[in-house]
């Protein structure tokens, strides 16, 4: 596909039109039960489960940006998520102890909301968000009138440990619950963007610069050309795997297997059986806390792991895909839920903050190239 290039460009705006809209991101390290380690995975007969892959302490990253919801706007710190699609946050209705940790919209402080009486409900396996649907200006870019959720109850300790107060998802509508408008589309249909894309950047540790780039590409943060992959379905940003190989030969997925990008993954996930030889192949052994860890001064013997896509090699060293914090932990997990598509990987952060990634949904496509 053919698509304009920004480099080095920043929110762009002509008068109320917002054509490229950067929202930066924060990388927050977080102890405790890997919130961000949310999977979502799709189960049989098309329902959509929400599996959160890890029940054990572990040390990650999560990127978090800040959006503003209301007249006067009210301010709410959020994962940008290409594994779901509804945006939600917690409300001052909910009692629950994870919204009373958090932010908390409150209508009635709001001149521009207007309420619903259609409920939204998004599952975790940890926990769940069960709200309200609610409309109301919400700034990313300016978007009057977006649909949005307002959490009634958050149950369990998953929410309530997560150092971000709701989610954006980014995903196609058909898995919006409730029938919400995702909030890219609605950029899209207002012609708030320049091109029907968005593109992520994640910075390594915590450092600073990870941003979501709505309607544009920068080129001044990869090398090389970007490699298209189509999507083989649009309700996750699903692509096709060849293969997942490690000294030179297949791991896991050798006969082709689907895989979701999703930003709001930490780690990489898939089948427990196929995770099991990676972790037997990396000599990672289970802690009694049940995370796998490695022994640190094994890391630089330790091989690349290449995902090939579309004929394309991507690799991760060692240094990617060990996570490392005092401990060395593997960024593999794997997940026992069935699904309808086989074999099915989480390409989570781990992935992601090696390589630049487009969400194009003009064309149905995901670029992907190395970041630097």
């Amino acid at each position: 596909p053919s698509h304009a290039t920004n480099r080095g460009a920043r929110a762009a705006l002509s008068g109320c039109m917002a054509r490229l809209i950067r929202e930066r991101l924060r990388a927050l390290r977080h102890k405790g039960r890997c919130p961000g380690a949310t999977a979502h995975v799709p189960a049989f007969g098309g329902a959509v489960t929400h599996a959160h892959t890890l029940g054990a302490l572990c040390w990650q990253l999560e990127y978090v940006g800040t959006i503003s919801i209301g007249t006067p706007p009210q301010e709410f710190s959020v994962i940008f998520d290409t594994g779901s699609a509804n945006l939600w946050v917690p409300s001052v209705y909910c009692s629950s102890r994870a919204c009373a940790n958090h932010r908390r919209f409150d209508p009635a402080r709001s001149s521009t909301y207007r309420g619903t009486t259609t409920s939204v409900a998004t599952w975790y396996g940890t926990g769940s968000m069960v709200g309200v649907l609610g409309y109301d200006t919400v700034t990313v870019s300016t978007l009057p009138n977006q649909v949005f959720g307002l959490s009634l109850s958050e149950p369990g300790s998953f929410l309530a440990q997560a150092p971000f107060d709701g989610f954006l998802g980014l995903a196609f509508p058909s898995i919006s619950s409730s029938g919400a408008t995702p909030i890219f589309d609605n950029m899209m249909s207002q012609g708030l963007v320049s091109q029907d894309l968005f593109s992520i950047y994640l910075t390594p540790n915590k450092q600073n610069g990870s941003f979501v780039l709505f309607g544009g590409i920068d080129d001044t943060y990869f090398t090389g050309n970007l490699s298209w992959i189509p999507l083989t379905a649009q309700s996750y940003w699903q692509i096709k795997v060849d293969s997942i190989t490690m000294y030179g030969r297949p791991i896991a997925c050798p006969y082709g297997c689907q895989a979701i990008v999703d930003s709001g993954t930490s780690l990489l996930a898939g089948p427990s059986r196929s995770v099991g030889n990676i972790q037997y192949e990396m000599g990672a052994r289970r802690s009694p806390s049940g995370v796998y860890l490695v022994s640190c001064s094994y890391i630089r013997l330790l091989p690349d792991i290449v995902f090939v896509i579309a004929g394309t090699q991507f690799p991760l060293p060692p240094q990617a895909y060990i996570l490392q914090d005092g401990s060395c932990m593997s960024g593999f997990e794997g997940y026992a839920l069935p699904t309808a598509s086989g074999e099915l990987w989480i390409l989570g952060d781990i992935f992601l903050r090696r390589y630049y990634s487009v969400f194009d949904r003009a064309n149905g496509m995901v670029g992907l190239a190395p970041a630097v």
